[in-house]
């Protein structure tokens, strides 16, 4: 299997099976299962087609006599790509019993699914600025009405506009940005940018500059870093639970693809210009999200909010990052799948123990889960201790390699500080432990989903726990080091 064969395969394959439901859904034939299942079979069979491309450096220009070298596919694209297929399938496969109760997911809400990942395929193999705006814009467009799909709740319905609007104000930075660049550069290949940099001073590249850090301000606004987040409580409360899952982990990963494509493709300026900004970013960012998510009373929304400090981790790493070499450049993509699989399991285990509906989990709701469904809670509790940073699991090895990377690189007042957070994060989250065992159980009685569900939660909290103590100590299953090494291939194709 080639590499320009799984580059074309796999969003073809995406786009294909997206019209089809679209048209299928005209069918008496249609119901809601049987698109669910399209849709699931569909990101299995990609996701077996693009984990042919991980595991060994390569890059390649994809058709480049017709695409004209705006889209790329390598190792890293290979990576992150076969990461939003696992976590698409692992967001509706969690979610079949919600889906199921609910009446809102429609044959186009499939449709939706599968193109806004579409888009995140063809954002992470860019290239080029205009194309990864276009593909940035389809999968946001999709996740927009997503997150509107409740057309009976009010809640679902402000947060469409909200979003909707925020997001297409947020868009216009990015295009006036890309104008300026292009005004100075005459083109908006990341390799064209890179070498004008290269071989010019910093004074003649004013527009540059100016360009560069509006496109910062749309990146910063996809990501929910403070003060651009503002979005991100009402966006989460209103979205069903298996959209905010996928919004959570999926579509922010697709974001910070493409930064760390970008910013490795012009380092040295990132870091002259952008670092200062980047630092003030991330230290906002963490207070800010950390102070939302302590005062929140809803397990949902405090997981929202989590979500934009864990935005600032992420970011403690762009500032880190010194070069192609740098451990900061590997530990940026290890602490994403770590994030990425402890946050798909937080948001799922809420979906599961969910009635369908857009009312919002209390901490209260938990009391006494942990007697009356042990499996669950101790799911549930993994999840909360990764995203804690709790040693032992996944989220542990994620925070170590951020902090580290960032004290190699002579931030350490910066890794202390993101240390200090995280100490904060145990009060948040524990909180939810505190529910699940030491609070007596209430009356509210919690409708379980299928065993499928529950199968799948408890996969990823098996790899929750493996990505933290997993050697080979017991089963030939990669560690730590794999996807450690699958990280540094990945930085590695950046250059190759």
């Amino acid at each position: 299997m080639t590499n320009t064969f799984i580059a074309l395969a796999v969003p073809a394959l995406l786009l294909l099976s997206a019209i089809f439901i679209l048209l299928f859904g005209f069918s008496s034939y249609y119901s809601k299962n049987r698109g669910y299942y399209i849709t699931l079979v569909t990101l299995f069979i990609t996701f077996c087609i693009s984990v042919n491309g991980v595991g060994d450096i390569h890059s390649a220009e994809v058709f480049p006599h017709i695409f004209n070298a705006m889209v790329v596919y390598d190792t890293f694209s290979a990576t992150f790509i076969s990461l939003f297929l696992l976590g698409g399938f692992l967001s509706l496969a969690i979610a079949k019993s919600f889906i199921d109760k609910t009446n809102f997911f429609v044959p186009e809400s499939f449709v939706l699914f599968l193109f806004s990942l579409f888009g995140m395929v063809v954002l992470t193999m860019a290239n080029e600025l205009l194309t990864a705006f276009i593909a940035l814009e389809i999968a946001s467009m999709a996740v927009y009405v997503l997150v509107g799909l409740n057309r009976e709740s009010l809640k679902a319905s402000e947060a469409f506009f909200k979003y909707l609007l925020l997001g297409s104000f947020s868009a216009s930075f990015y295009l006036l940005g890309m104008m300026l660049i292009y005004a100075q550069v005459k083109s908006t290949n990341l390799n064209v940018i890179a070498e004008y940099i290269l071989n010019n001073d910093l004074n003649s590249q004013l527009l540059i500059v100016a360009g560069s850090m509006l496109i910062m301000i749309t990146i910063m606004f996809k990501i929910a870093a403070v003060p651009f987040g503002a979005w991100v409580l009402d966006v989460y409360e209103g979205a069903s639970l298996p959209i905010t899952a996928y919004m959570a982990a999926v579509f922010k990963i697709s974001v910070f693809a493409f930064i760390i494509r970008m910013f490795l493709t012009n380092n040295d300026f990132v870091q002259l210009v952008f670092d200062p900004l980047i630092i003030l970013g991330a230290v906002i960012t963490m207070i800010g999200g950390s102070l939302l998510a302590v005062i929140q009373s809803s397990v949902k929304k405090m997981l929202a909010a989590s979500s934009v400090v864990h935005s600032g981790y992420m970011m403690i790493a762009l500032a880190s990052i010194e070069d192609i070499d740098s451990s900061a450049s590997s530990a940026i993509i290890f602490y994403l799948f770590s994030y990425f699989i402890s946050a798909i399991g937080a948001f799922g285990v809420l979906s599961y123990i969910s009635k369908g509906t857009d009312k919002l989990i209390s901490f209260d709701d938990l009391n006494g889960l942990g007697k009356n469904s042990p499996i669950i809670a101790v799911s549930l509790t993994i999840f909360m201790l990764s995203l804690a940073g709790f040693p032992s699991t996944i989220g542990f090895i994620g925070k170590f390699y951020i902090f580290t990377s960032a004290i190699e690189s002579g931030y350490t007042p910066l890794a202390l500080f993101g240390a200090i957070t995280a100490f904060i994060s145990i009060y948040y989250y524990f909180k939810v432990i505190v529910h699940l065992y030491f609070k007596e159980s209430t009356d509210v009685k919690v409708q379980y989903g299928y065993k499928v569900s529950l199968a799948f939660i408890m996969i990823s909290a098996f790899i929750v726990l493996w990505g933290g103590v997993g050697t080979s100590l017991i089963f030939n299953i990669p560690g730590i080091n794999a996807l450690n090494e699958l990280s540094k291939y990945a930085i590695q194709s950046l250059v190759f």
